[in-house]
């Protein structure tokens, strides 16, 4: 893959931000470890922080019971959390970076109504029709199904927009929400024939959850977000040159139509692997990667890492307090993220210098 990078130093508006970038990064991974030892100590279990760190120190203090805790059942869970918050927060990057609008998100663009479509047929016809597949694909039969399905649906929307070498981002917008429209009439119809498991199942992921996560799930996502995150360097500076709009974008130097192709299947990649193993988790890759940007700059070079720590923190953060503030039930993950997301979203709309309709900031 060939990187598409630019002859020119991005700044920001008011400057380089390099070393803000540098230190942005670095105090985000002194988050994701403060995250993730938060998120390895809390449960309902009884399993503590100074458990967790006689653990890490090799302590013969620690019970069986106590170490199958925390090895099968929280370091899969940290993990998987870290890998589902960086897709989602580096797809939302990517995409508000390809629209040149921060208000963008993978949803606009059938992504996330694809996978989910996959998912339920899934869930609904796994034991019938697509039994054959099933078995012969094991534990990935989830994860590649909601794959192609945002694959499928997305490069469909990418062949309608498209005309004469040029795709129209406003045509691929409206084209998303009219298959996005159909796509959930086909899963209100697999949710009228399931029967009671499997509308239990289909109704706890639609939530979003990271309960049940095991070392299988996570090497089932990882190839996928490894994919996403090897993507960025070959991006970034061609979503920097892409706010100058397509046509200058060109004449930078920047192969703008291998550029979106990329952007589309990596968002793919993300977004449908993370809604099959983690059901639907929503403003994770709208305000993580807003908020980041107000620090960062408009850089991508910094912006895409950034969201990819800030995501995976802002997931271990939720689903730790998902796991104790209704103690011993635990609450979908997908309700504390709109909770906090929906809130912050709305300040960063319609507060003093907020977001503009396709404007970056």
């Amino acid at each position: 893959m060939k990187a598409l990078a630019l002859p020119m130093k991005a700044t920001g508006a008011d400057g380089d931000r390099t070393i803000q970038g540098f230190v942005t990064l670095g105090a985000l991974v002194v988050l994701v470890v403060v995250a993730s030892l938060i998120s390895l100590s809390s449960g309902p279990t009884g399993v503590g922080l100074r458990d967790l760190l006689a653990y890490l120190t090799g302590s013969d203090s620690l019970s069986s019971q106590d170490v199958v805790v925390l090895e099968a059942v929280r370091l899969p869970r940290t993990a998987l959390g870290l890998l589902v918050g960086a897709g989602l927060a580096v797809s939302g990057a990517m995409m508000q970076g390809l629209f040149r609008n921060p208000l963008a998100d993978p949803g606009i663009v059938g992504v996330t109504s694809g996978a989910a479509l996959a998912a339920v047929l899934a869930i609904v016809l796994g034991g019938t029709v697509l039994a054959p597949l099933a078995m012969v694909l094991g534990n990935q039969f989830l994860p590649l199904m909601a794959f192609f399905g945002g694959l499928i649906n997305t490069w469909l929307l990418y062949l309608i927009a498209t005309k004469d070498g040029r795709t129209s981002t406003t045509a691929l917008i409206l084209s998303g929400i009219a298959i996005g429209a159909l796509a959930a009439a086909v899963m209100g119809l697999m949710i009228f024939i399931a029967d009671d498991r499997q509308l239990r199942d289909i109704t706890f992921w639609s939530l979003g959850s990271l309960g049940g996560a095991t070392f299988g799930r996570v090497l089932s996502i990882l190839p996928f977000i490894v994919f996403v995150l090897g993507a960025i360097p070959f991006v970034a500076r061609g979503l920097d040159a892409l706010v100058l709009g397509d046509a200058a974008a060109f004449h930078m130097g920047v192969p703008v139509q291998r550029l979106k192709r990329i952007v589309i299947i990596a968002v793919a990649a993300a977004c449908g692997s993370t809604v099959a193993v983690a059901g639907s988790i929503g403003f994770v890759g709208i305000v993580v990667p807003h908020l980041l940007r107000l620090v960062t700059g408009p850089s991508h070079r910094f912006l895409l890492p950034a969201s990819a720590l800030g995501g995976g923190a802002l997931l271990l953060i939720a689903d730790s307090v998902a796991r104790t503030v209704a103690t011993p039930a635990e609450l979908p993950i997908g309700v504390i993220t709109a909770l906090f997301g929906a809130p912050v979203f709305l300040f960063l709309l319609l507060g003093k210098g907020g977001i503009r309709m396709g404007e970056m900031p």
